[in-house]
């Protein structure tokens, strides 16, 4: 017993064991902001920030665009999915047991729950380029650090794409003034945008 706890104190020390402790602890305290933040100031929110990333030279020069299912009061984006369906290639996450593919967007009648209750197209992996990501996340840093969900599926999925442009997007509160906690599997986004805030744009 005695070994086992000298065992579990070695491990606690180690650097990625406190980052991991970090950011759980992180996670609880913004996730748990997300989810009580205003569904009426969520709406506007949303509005207002749909209305920045169509005006972005990224996206009206984007033919494919990666969007995400909001899920526990994250930044809805459904209204952009409508406005460009015709326009542009719009992809959305599913998720497998060990990563994400982006799947095209068809409309609602192609769109099943998948994993965790979130909305996933039930079409075919896409194979092609990706022009924009538009990524979701608990929070950012000013260095485009990222704080996702806790799966590790987004970082995995950003690195097999590394020269395409990726946008965290979220509520103002989701950018923190500090540095974030992160590893080297960490992927960082080229920027972020909020309601009233952008870094890296």
């Amino acid at each position: 017993m005695l070994f086992a706890a000298q065992i579990r104190d070695l491990i606690n020390l180690l650097p990625w064991s406190r980052i991991r402790k970090q950011k759980s602890s992180l996670r609880g305290i913004l996730e748990q902001r997300r989810r009580v933040y205003d569904k009426d100031q969520a709406r506007q929110d949303a509005q207002v920030l749909i209305r920045r990333i169509a005006e972005l030279p990224q996206f009206k020069q984007a033919k494919t665009v990666m969007l995400y299912s909001s899920v526990h009061n994250e930044i809805d984006l459904q209204a952009l999915l409508e406005q460009f369906k015709d326009q542009k290639t719009l992809l959305l996450p599913v998720t497998h047991r060990h990563c994400i593919t982006a799947n095209p967007y068809e409309g609602e009648e192609k769109i099943r729950k998948g994993k965790h209750r979130i909305a996933e197209p039930t079409t075919k992996p896409y194979k092609g380029t990706i022009d924009l990501i538009l990524v979701p996340g608990v929070a950012f840093d000013r260095f485009g650090y990222r704080l996702g969900r806790g799966g590790g599926y987004y970082d995995k999925f950003l690195r097999q794409h590394p020269k395409t442009f990726k946008i965290g997007v979220g509520y103002d509160f989701q950018i923190y003034k500090k540095e974030l906690p992160y590893n080297l599997f960490d992927t960082r986004v080229n920027a972020v945008l909020t309601p009233t805030k952008s870094i890296g744009l």
